[in-house]
C-alpha cells in the first residue's frame, strides 16, 4: 500500500494524459486515420510503461502477490501501441479489432487489480469501474464494426476521458490516504542538537 500511496502522482499524470487524449479525439473526430493510429499507439505505449514500472515497484513488496496482472496489462498495452505505430497503414477494421481486444483485455486486468486492492485501500471501485467501462467499450466496438473510424474515435474519446478522470480521482484518493497515514514530525522542544 505504501508503494501505491507514495506514487499517487503517477495515477494523476496517467489520468491527465488520458483526459487530454480523449478531449482531443472528441474535438477532432474527423482526424485522418493515420493521425488517430499514431495517437492511439503513443497513448497505449505510455499506459503500458506506467503499468510495467508500477508492477516492478510492487513486485519487491512481499504482500503484493498480483503485481503480474499490472505487468501483463502493461505488456499488452505496449504491444497494441507498437502494432499501431509500426503498421500505420492497417485498415480501420484491423485497428477497430485491435482497440476492442486491447480494451477488453485491459478491462479484465483492471477488475482483477481492483479486487486485489479492495483489502488495501478505499476507492478501489474506481479502478474496477474503469475496467468495466473498458470491457463495455471493447464489446461495443467489436459488435458494431460498420460504425466506422469516426464513431470509434468518439467512443474512444469518451471512454479515455472518463477513464482519465477516474484515474485522477484514484490518484487524489491515494494522496489523501498518504497524508492521513503520515506521522507528524516531532516538535522542536528547544533542545540543542547533541543534548
Amino acid at each position: 500500500m505504501q508503494v501505491l500511496t507514495r506514487h499517487w502522482w503517477a495515477f494523476v499524470i496517467r489520468g491527465i494524459l488520458a483526459v487530454l487524449f480523449g478531449v482531443l479525439t472528441l474535438l477532432v473526430p474527423g482526424m485522418a486515420l493515420l493521425t488517430f493510429v499514431f495517437m492511439f499507439g503513443f497513448y497505449a505505449i505510455a499506459e503500458g510503461v506506467f503499468n510495467i514500472v508500477g508492477a516492478f515497484r510492487r513486485s519487491d513488496q512481499p504482500q503484493q502477490q498480483h503485481w503480474w496482472a499490472l505487468l501483463l496489462e502493461g505488456l499488452l498495452s505496449i504491444v497494441a501501441g507498437m502494432v499501431a505505430l509500426f503498421f500505420p497503414s492497417i485498415t480501420a477494421w484491423v485497428l477497430l479489432f485491435i482497440v476492442a481486444g486491447w480494451a477488453i483485455a485491459t478491462g479484465v486486468l483492471k477488475i482483477a487489480a481492483a479486487i486485489e486492492l479492495r483489502k488495501l485501500i478505499k476507492g478501489e471501485w474506481v479502478l474496477g469501474l474503469s475496467g468495466i467501462l473498458s470491457i463495455l467499450l471493447g464489446l461495443v466496438l467489436a459488435a458494431f464494426p460498420p460504425l466506422g473510424i469516426i464513431v470509434m474515435s468518439l467512443w474512444i474519446g469518451v471512454y479515455v476521458s472518463m477513464f482519465g478522470a477516474l484515474l485522477i480521482g484514484l490518484g487524489l484518493e491515494l494522496r489523501k490516504l498518504l497524508r492521513e497515514s503520515a506521522v507528524p514530525p516531532q516538535e522542536y522542544r528547544g533542545v540543542a542538537p547533541g543534548h
